[in-house]
């Protein structure tokens, strides 16, 4: 059994560590889990669930980034 799997991310095609969360994808992407938006197969999920959410093969995360700026 491989140690990655494959999942969409952002619309891309991209392997990531199994069993990994959503929490430790973002670490991976060095990226504040309170400056994004993430959407896990076209579910919102809140800051706090996101330790808790571990990916699997095939599913889309979508990826939103806070802008600052006037």
């Amino acid at each position: 059994m491989s140690d990655t799997i494959d999942i969409t991310l952002n619309g891309e095609r991209r392997a990531v560590t199994r069993g990994v969360t959503l929490l430790q994808l973002l670490a991976s992407l060095k990226l504040d889990p309170r400056a994004v938006v993430v959407e896990h197969n076209r579910t919102i999920v809140r800051r706090p669930a996101l330790g808790e959410v571990r990916v699997a093969p095939g599913d889309a995360v979508e990826l939103v980034h806070f802008v600052g700026g006037g």
